[in-house]
């Protein structure tokens, strides 16, 4: 982080020293807020779903089972861990139809009581989404963007998606696994960058670009790498992403509160298998805040397109994990001035060699958004780090 605080200039040059400041300040932020907007940072919103999670909770605390009351949704991932552990599968599915709200986004809860919550979870939020589809009392932008959202949750209930966490409030927040939590050898972790939410999770256009697509495509260049590997991977869109050109996009308070969540995801997850982490654009800002507290099962954390990770040097993450960096050719994000102004901006670039990171090819990835694409050098790379075989990482 960086201070500008300027030696003291005989009176006579302060007035011109001052201005020459400002510009070396300013101009770079400018170019900052400019490039974010040419470059799809800016969206316009639409009405979220009505939050239902305050009254989800007052239910949970209030109820037991088997005469033993429910642990607070705050309790350490390991604790909740030990609650479900203590019981049986039935008592498991009965808490999951109970309370899906909760008990689909409760880290430490066993993947399969996950999976059946959130598909409770995601009928009630269709259901309601359907019926503000005919509310006049609803712009009509406003039922439009139910009807959008009514088709996306339907997309989710397809009986072969695992989700692992949902939450409908605001834009949304959602995780998918694609392979086996539970017997996984090997897990990864796709962390999204801006604009991501419920509506964005997925695409059929551009398919690659959201974090499904991401997930779903690293996946199957893992199965392919490392056959007998048996990994599993998160599309982890779990926290609220920057939207449009105000100020969140250049700050780190958003990647805060998604670094506070990534830290619980992964102490949550089941086994002991080695995690990898894969940040894209503003979610390396989200695992650079969170690398110091992660689990030690986190072997490597790799950035691409990144704005930064809120530290000057690899070795201040605080991590053992092997930190990795790649930009692909075209990706805008180099224009973006690499600097730490206060709360503005997000520090030294990591593919820089000062930075200290390992480099990773990206080859014939293109742009800021085709690190996934199937077929690319970059995902290839990534399936190598993500099978454990960073030996053969070009």
């Amino acid at each position: 982080m960086s201070n500008i605080n300027p030696s003291p200039a005989p009176s006579g040059h302060r007035v011109a020293r001052f201005p020459g400041l400002l510009r070396r300040v300013l101009l770079p932020l400018a170019v900052v807020f400019t490039v974010l907007a040419a470059s799809g940072w800016i969206t316009s919103g639409e009405p979220g779903a009505p939050d239902v999670r305050t009254e989800r909770l007052t239910a949970w605390n209030r109820d037991s089972i088997g005469g033993a009351d429910l642990p607070s949704v705050a309790s350490p991932p390991e604790r909740i861990a030990v609650f479900f552990a203590s019981m049986g599968h039935r008592k498991w599915m009965l808490l999951a139809e109970r309370h899906p709200e909760v008990v689909g986004n409760l880290d430490g809860a066993p993947a399969e009581v996950r999976y059946a919550a959130n598909r409770h979870a995601l009928a009630r939020a269709r259901e309601l989404e359907r019926e503000r589809v005919d509310d006049d009392r609803l712009s009509v932008a406003g039922r439009h963007h139910a009807g959008r959202l009514a088709n996306r949750y339907g997309s989710l209930l397809r009986e072969d998606r695992r989700i692992l966490s949902f939450d409908p409030s605001g834009g949304g927040r959602a995780a998918e696994v694609f392979g086996d939590l539970d017997t996984a050898r090997r897990i990864s972790v796709v962390v999204p960058g801006v604009d991501t939410d419920l509506l964005t999770f997925e695409r059929t256009r551009m398919r690659y670009r959201s974090p499904v697509g991401m997930a779903e495509a690293l996946h199957a260049e893992q199965s392919a790498t490392d056959p007998d590997g048996a990994s599993a991977v998160i599309a982890w869109a779990d926290y609220t992403t920057p939207r449009g050109v105000g100020v969140s996009a250049a700050t780190g308070e958003l990647a805060a509160e998604g670094a506070e969540r990534l830290v619980r995801a992964v102490e949550g997850l089941p086994g002991d298998a080695p995690v990898a982490l894969f940040c894209h654009s503003y979610g390396s800002v989200v695992c650079g805040l969170a690398a110091e507290r992660l689990s030690d099962r986190v072997t490597d954390i790799v950035v691409a397109g990144s704005p930064g990770m809120r530290v000057s040097r690899a070795d201040r993450l605080g991590t053992d994990a092997r930190v990795w960096a790649t930009r692909a050719t075209g990706d805008w994000i180099r224009d973006v001035p690499h600097l730490s102004v206060g709360p503005i901006g997000h520090g030294t670039d990591p593919v820089h060699p000062s930075f200290g990171a390992l480099p990773v090819a990206s080859g014939t990835a293109r742009g800021h958004t085709g690190y996934f694409e199937p077929g690319s050098d970059s995902l290839r790379n990534f399936a190598r780090i993500g099978t454990g075989l960073i030996t053969s990482v070009t």
